[in-house]
C-alpha cells in the first residue's frame, strides 16, 4: 500500500504540489477568518444543573447577564454628591438600546453590594445582547461612550475579559509564528545542512495549521470554537510536522546515500518512514479524540482542533512531502551551508556494524540493565508525586496579564465592595401551582433555610416571574475554592418548597458541575486512548508486550509532568521568572487536554524509536543489536525533533493568558523527559531485561499479525547491512 503511495506521488508530483498551494491559498483565505468566530467561554457542561437553572432562568426571568462591569472612582466625591449620580447616569442613559438591554446602578437599587466601602466608587452592571462575539462587537461600539465626566472609568466583566483574552491569545500567536518560523528554519537548516530540505517541514507546517483553521472555521458554524483551540492547532500542526518532515526527509536522504534512484529512494522512503508516520499520525489522533467524550465545548473544540492539525500533518507528509522530494531529487541537498552541514554518510557495508554515540550509549545502558531501570523509575515516580496533592479549580480573570483592566476591575471589586457580589450562586425556584400566599410563604421558609446554611452571608430575591424565583446567595469564599464548590453542594441539600423545584446555578456551581463530569468521564476518556494504543501498536509491532511497555513509560512522562505543574502553578513557584498569578489550583480541563497532547506525543517518540528497532530485529532475530542499531538510527532524529518542537512550545509558552502558559510547561516538561530520560535511558534497559520477551505475542494473536499487521512490506536494499552480532559479542552485550 505504502510503496504503491509513493510511486503515485512521484508520478503525479506537479498535481499534487499544484493541488496543495490551491489548499494553502484557501485555508489563508478561508480559514483563517476563523478567528473573528472564536468564543473564551465553554468550559461548563450544557447537561449540567447549572446550566439547566441559567436555561430557566432566562426563559422565564430574561437574560440578566452581569456582561460588563464599569467601575466609576472619584479621588475626592462620593457616590451621594449628585455630580457623581448625574455624570454615570446620564453617561449610561446615553447608550444605545440595541446594544445595551439592562443597566443596574446603585442609584436605580439602592443596592449597598454597588458601592464601595469608602463610598468613593461604584459599579454599573450592563447586560449587551447578542451571542458572546456579538458582545464583543458591542462593547467595541459603546466603549468610548462608557466614560464619565469628572469620573475614572474602568470596564471589566465577563465580556470585557472574554475581549481581552481573544485579543491577547491573537497577538500572541502572531509574536510566537514570527519568531518561530525564522528560528525553526535555522535550526533546520542545521540539523539538515541545507536550506532546501530544512524547508520541507515547515511547508508541511503551514498546510497543517491552515487546514485546521478550516476545519475550526467549518465547526464554529455548528458549535462554539473556543479561542484557546488556536494555540494547540498551531503547536501541534508545526510539531508534527517537524518531526514527520524530519523522519521522512532523513530516511529519503538516507536511501539517496544508498545509492537508490530517486523514484526508488521515495518509494523505500514512503514504504518505511510513511508507514510509521502513519502509524504515528493515527495513534495521535487517536489520542485526542479522547477529548471529544467530554460535553465542554472547550475540550470539544480542543479535540477537533488537534485532530485537524494531526490529520492534515500526517496526510501532507504522505502525499505533499513525497512530492516535493520527487521534484528536488537530488537536489534536496541544494542551498547546503557548507560550514554547518553534516554529509551523510554511506550505508555500512554488509558485515558491518553501525558504532556512533547512541550506539555506544545503548550498549552502556545494556551492561547495566537493572542499575539504570531502578534509577530512572525512582527519579520519575519523585518527580510526579505532587500530583498525589492537587486542587482543581476554575478559570477567572486571573488568567490575565496583571495590569489589564478587566483584571483590574475584578480584583478591585472583590477588594473593595461586597465579597463575591458579581459572582453569587443562584438558586432558581420553581413553586408548585397553589395559591399565591401559600407559595409565597413556602418560598420565604426556603430562602431562611438557605440563609442557614453554614458558609452563606446572605440570601436575597433578585427576580421574580410567575411561579419562578431567582434566588441569590452570597458568600465568602474564592469562588474557585473546594470550601465554595462545598457550600453548592450543600444549598443544593437544601429541600425544595413544597411540590416545588430548585435549581442551583452560577459561576461556583458551574464549576462544580464542571468537576463531577470531567471526574464522571475520564476513566472512559483513559480507556479509549490506552485501548487504542495498544491495538494500533500491537498491529504495527506485533507484539503485546511493548504496548504495555509504551503506555507505561507515556504515563511516566506524564506523571513527571503534572508534579512539575502542581509545583510551579498550583504552588506558585516560578510565578515570578513565568509571569503568572498563582490561585491555589489548577484549572481542571487543562490536565486533560495536557493528558491527550503528550500522550500522543510521546506515542509518536516510541513509534519512530521502535520502528527501526524492529526494521533490524526483523533482518537479525537479535533483541541487544536491534536495540543499539534502532537508537543509533533513530536517536538524533529523536533529539532533533524534540529539539525543535519544544522551540515552537517555548514560544507558545510565554503567551500572557496563564492556562496558556500551563499547557506549554506542561509540554516542554514531557518532552524533554520523553526525549531523553525515557527514550534514551529508559526503553534500552527495559528492553534488554525483557530480551525477547519484547516481541511476545500469543499463538492466535501472531496469526492475526501475519495477516493484518501494520507491516512495512518492503524487502531490504541491496545494500543493507547485516548486523549480526558475531557470538564473541553476544555475552558482553
Amino acid at each position: 500500500m505504502f510503496e504503491r503511495l509513493g510511486r503515485t506521488m512521484f508520478s503525479r508530483r506537479r498535481w499534487v504540489i499544484s493541488l496543495a498551494v490551491v489548499f494553502a491559498a484557501f485555508g489563508g483565505i478561508w480559514g483563517t477568518r476563523v478567528f473573528g468566530a472564536l468564543t473564551t467561554g465553554g468550559f461548563d457542561d450544557p447537561a449540567s444543573e447549572s446550566a439547566h437553572a441559567l436555561d430557566r432562568a432566562e426563559a422565564t426571568l430574561g437574560r440578566t447577564g452581569n456582561d460588563l462591569v464599569v467601575l466609576y472612582s472619584s479621588p475626592s466625591a462620593t457616590v451621594d454628591d449628585p455630580a457623581f449620580r448625574r455624570a454615570v447616569t446620564e453617561t449610561l442613559d446615553a447608550l444605545p438600546d440595541d446594544v445595551v438591554t439592562r443597566t443596574i446602578t446603585y442609584w436605580g437599587t439602592n443596592s449597598p453590594a454597588l458601592v464601595s466601602d469608602d463610598r468613593r466608587s461604584a459599579y454599573a452592571v450592563l447586560t449587551v445582547t447578542g451571542d458572546e462575539v456579538q458582545r464583543v462587537d458591542g462593547l467595541k461600539e459603546i466603549e468610548d461612550g462608557l466614560a464619565a465626566p469628572g469620573l475614572q472609568t474602568q470596564v471589566g466583566g465577563y465580556t470585557a475579559v472574554s475581549r481581552d483574552i481573544g485579543e491577547r491569545v491573537a497577538a500572541d500567536i502572531g509574536r510566537a509564528e514570527t519568531i518561530s518560523i525564522p528560528v525553526l528554519l535555522v535550526l533546520l537548516v542545521v540539523v539538515f545542512g541545507g536550506v532546501a530540505a530544512a524547508s520541507l517541514p515547515l511547508v508541511i507546517g503551514g498546510l497543517a495549521i491552515l487546514g485546521a483553521f478550516t476545519a475550526l472555521r467549518g465547526l464554529s458554524y455548528l458549535t462554539d470554537v473556543s479561542v484557546f483551540s488556536i494555540n494547540v492547532v498551531t503547536i501541534l500542526g508545526l510539531g508534527l510536522a517537524i518531526d514527520y518532515g524530519l523522519f521522512m526527509t532523513g530516511r529519503f536522504r538516507e536511501e539517496i546515500a544508498r545509492g537508490l534512484g530517486v523514484e526508488d529512494a521515495i518509494v523505500r522512503t514512503t514504504a518505511t518512514a510513511g508507514h510509521t508516520v502513519a502509524v504515528s499520525g493515527v495513534t495521535v489522533a487517536v489520542s485526542l479524540s479522547g477529548l471529544l467524550i467530554f460535553p465542554m465545548p472547550f475540550l470539544r473544540s480542543m479535540g477537533f482542533g488537534g485532530l485537524s492539525a494531526v490529520v492534515v500533518a500526517m496526510v501532507a507528509a504522505l502525499t505533499v512531502l513525497p512530492a516535493l522530494l520527487g521534484v528536488l531529487g537530488h537536489r534536496v541537498d541544494a542551498l547546503s551551508v557548507r560550514r554547518f552541514r553534516r554529509i551523510p554518510r554511506p550505508a555500512p557495508t554488509a558485515g558491518e556494524v553501525e558504532h556512533g554515540f547512541w550506539y555506544r550509549l545503548a550498549h552502556s545502558i545494556m551492561r547495566r540493565p537493572v542499575i539504570y531501570a531502578v534509577g530512572v523509575l525512582a527519579v520519575l515516580l519523585l518527580a510526579g508525586s505532587p500530583f498525589l496533592r492537587v486542587e482543581f479549580g476554575g478559570v477567572d480573570p486571573r488568567v490575565l496579564p496583571a495590569g489589564t483592566e478587566s483584571r483590574v476591575v475584578s480584583e478591585t471589586v472583590d477588594r473593595d465592595f461586597v465579597r463575591n457580589s458579581q459572582l453569587p450562586i443562584e438558586a432558581i425556584v420553581t413553586s408548585s401551582g397553589r395559591a399565591g400566599l401559600e407559595r409565597q410563604a413556602g418560598l420565604e421558609r426556603y430562602v431562611t433555610a438557605v440563609r442557614d446554611v453554614d458558609g452563606v452571608t446572605g440570601a436575597e430575591v433578585t427576580g421574580q416571574s410567575g411561579s419562578v424565583t431567582r434566588v441569590a446567595v452570597s458568600y465568602q469564599d474564592d469562588p474557585i475554592s473546594a470550601q465554595a464548590r462545598d457550600l453548592v453542594r450543600r444549598i443544593r441539600n437544601v429541600p425544595a418548597p413544597p411540590g416545588g423545584e430548585v435549581l442551583v446555578g452560577g459561576f461556583t456551581a458551574e464549576l462544580t458541575d464542571q468537576l463531577d463530569t470531567t471526574a464522571d468521564l475520564l476513566p472512559w476518556m483513559a480507556l479509549i486512548i490506552v485501548g487504542a494504543t495498544f491495538v494500533l501498536l500491537f498491529l504495527a509491532f506485533g507484539s503485546v508486550v511493548l504496548p504495555i511497555k509504551a503506555i507505561v513509560m507515556n504515563i511516566l512522562s506524564l506523571g513527571a509532568s503534572f508534579g512539575a505543574l502542581v509545583l510551579i502553578f498550583q504552588d506558585g513557584h516560578l510565578s515570578g521568572p513565568l509571569n503568572f498569578t498563582p490561585t491555589g489550583t489548577l484549572e481542571a480541563t487543562q490536565p486533560i487536554l495536557v493528558l491527550a497532547i503528550v500522550f500522543g506525543l510521546s506515542t509518536d517518540y516510541e513509534v519512530f524509536l521502535m520502528s527501526r528497532i524492529r526494521e533490524v530485529y526483523d533482518r537479525t532475530g537479535d533483541n541487544t543489536t536491534a536495540v543499539a542499531v534502532g537508537l543509533q538510527r533513530s536517536g538524533r532524529i529523536i533529539t532533533s525533533a524534540a529539539l525543535l518542537i519544544l522551540v515552537v512550545i517555548g514560544l507558545f509558552s510565554t503567551s500572557g493568558i496563564t492556562f496558556i502558559k500551563l499547557i506549554g510547561v506542561a509540554m516542554i516538561i514531557a518532552v524533554l523527559v520523553d526525549a531523553t530520560i525515557v527514550r534514551a535511558l529508559l526503553v534500552p534497559a527495559t528492553m534488554r531485561l525483557l530480551g525477547n520477551t519484547n516481541w511476545w505475542a500469543p499463538a492466535p494473536l501472531r496469526r492475526f499479525y501475519a495477516h493484518h499487521g501494520l507491516r512495512e512490506g518492503v524487502d531490504p536494499p541491496p545494500s543493507a547491512p547485516d548486523l549480526r552480532p558475531a557470538p564473541a559479542h553476544t555475552q558482553s552485550d
